[in-house]
C-alpha cells in the first residue's frame, strides 16, 4: 500500500476539496434527527432475532428440501439484519440505550461468535478524519486498485468465517490465556472485524477491557460447549452444519454489502470529508432490494460517513431533507447509486482496467 505523505501536507490538500455547502446543509437540516428512539431499536432487534432463529429451527426440522432452503434463506436475512446492529453499537452514545449492548451480545454476538468487542474500538478508527482509506484504517482496502481476482476472493474467503471463529474462541482464546506471546498475536490479529491485513489492534484499556474479557470468555465457553455437544452426539451433526451454513451465509451477505459500501479507489492518502463521502455509497429508494442486503441504515453508507451521529432510523429522513435542500448539481447526488450489481460490475471493471494499465498493485 502506498505510504502517506506528511500529515500537514495532506491536511492542506484535503481542505481544498471539501464541499462546505454540503457539509453545512447536511448538519443544519438534520439536527433534530440525532436522538435515538429506543422502541425502534428494541422491537427491530427482537423481531429479527425471533425470525432468524425460528427460521433456523425450521430449516433444521423441515424434510422438504425446497422449504428447508427457503427457511434457511429467511434465517440468513433475519440474522444478518440482527447482526448489523453491531454497527449501531459503535455509534450509540453512552447511556442513550441502556441494556442494548448486553441484549445484543446475549441474543446475537455470543451465539454467532461475533461479540461486539470485535467491532467496538475498530469501527471508530474507520471514521477518524485522518485515518479513512489509509494504512491505519482497519476497514479499508483499495480493492479498485488491486488485481481482479481480489474481488471474488474477498467474498469467497468470508464463507470460512465460522470455522475461523470456532478456532479463535474454542482453541486460541483458552490457549492464549496461558501463553503470553500467543495472546499478543490473538489481540493484534484475531480480535477485530477488519479487512486491512496491515492493521494491528492495540490491547484494550479501562472499562472496555472488562467488557472485552467478559464477552470473550462467554464466546469461548459457548464455542467449546457447541463443539463438545456435537462430539458427544448431544447436538446432531446435521443441525450443527445447517446452523453453521446459515451463519456463513450471513457473513457472506455482509461481505458482499461491504464490497459495495465504498468505491475503494483511495491509494492510501488522507482524504477530505467530501472525498470520503464520494468514495462511499448510497443506494436510496426507489430501489427496494437494498432493504435486504444493506439493512439497518447501511443503504445510506455515504450519508452515514457525512453524519455518523444520525441513528439508522433517521437516515432515510435525513436523505430526503438533504436532497430537497440541495440542487441537482450538488456533490450530494454523486454518491447515490442504483443497485448492487452495477456497483460490483464497476468495481470489477475498475480493478481489471487498473491491471490492464500495467500500473503496480497499490496493495502489494
Amino acid at each position: 500500500m502506498k505510504h502517506s505523505l506528511p500529515q500537514a501536507t495532506h491536511a492542506a490538500k484535503a481542505a481544498t476539496f471539501d464541499d462546505n455547502e454540503l457539509i453545512r446543509t447536511a448538519a443544519k437540516v438534520t439536527r433534530d434527527l440525532n436522538a435515538v428512539r429506543p422502541m425502534i431499536y428494541w422491537s427491530d432487534l427482537a423481531a429479527s432475532a425471533v425470525i432468524g432463529y425460528g427460521a433456523m429451527v425450521a430449516a433444521i426440522m423441515i424434510e422438504n428440501i425446497m422449504f428447508a432452503l427457503l427457511a434457511g434463506l429467511i434465517s440468513i436475512l433475519a440474522l444478518y439484519r440482527a447482526g448489523s446492529f453491531i454497527h449501531e453499537l459503535t455509534h450509540i452514545r453512552r447511556g442513550s440505550l441502556p441494556g442494548f449492548r448486553f441484549a445484543w451480545n446475549a441474543l446475537i454476538g455470543i451465539p454467532l461468535l461475533l461479540p461486539s468487542f470485535m467491532y467496538e474500538g475498530i469501527h471508530n478508527l474507520h471514521h477518524a478524519r485522518t485515518r479513512y482509506g489509509t494504512a491505519e484504517d482497519p476497514e479499508y482496502l483499495p480493492l479498485a486498485l488491486m488485481k481482479p481476482y481480489t474481488v471474488p476472493l474477498f467474498v469467497l474467503v468470508s464463507a470460512l468465517a465460522p470455522i475461523g471463529l470456532f478456532i479463535r474462541y474454542a482453541l486460541l482464546a483458552p490457549l492464549s490465556a496461558v501463553i503470553p506471546p500467543l495472546r499478543k498475536l490473538v489481540v493484534e490479529r484475531y480480535s477485530g472485524l477488519i479487512i486491512n491485513p496491515e492493521f494491528r489492534r492495540r490491547p484494550p484499556e479501562g472499562e472496555f477491557k472488562k467488557q472485552w474479557y467478559v464477552q470473550e470468555i462467554a464466546a469461548s465457553i459457548w464455542a467449546i460447549a457447541l463443539l463438545t455437544a456435537v462430539a458427544t452426539g448431544f447436538l446432531p451433526m446435521k443441525a450443527f452444519l445447517i446452523a453453521v451454513a446459515i451463519a456463513a451465509g450471513s457473513v457472506v451477505l455482509n461481505q458482499i454489502r461491504t464490497l459495495v459500501a465504498h468505491l475503494w479507489e483511495n491509494d492510501g492518502e488522507v482524504m477530505s470529508v467530501t472525498e470520503q463521502y464520494l468514495d462511499s455509497v448510497n443506494v436510496p429508494p426507489p430501489a427496494m432490494l437494498p432493504a435486504l442486503w444493506a439493512p439497518v441504515g447501511l443503504r445510506y453508507h455515504a450519508l452515514h460517513h457525512l453524519l455518523p451521529g444520525v441513528p439508522y432510523h433517521g437516515l432515510g429522513e435525513a436523505h430526503r431533507r438533504i436532497a430537497k435542500a440541495l440542487p441537482k448539481e450538488s456533490t450530494y447526488y454523486r454518491a447515490n447509486h442504483e443497485g448492487l450489481w452495477g456497483l460490483v460490475a464497476g468495481l470489477v471493471r475498475g480493478s481489471s482496467g487498473h491491471a490492464a494499465s500495467g500500473q503496480p498493485d497499490k496493495a502489494s
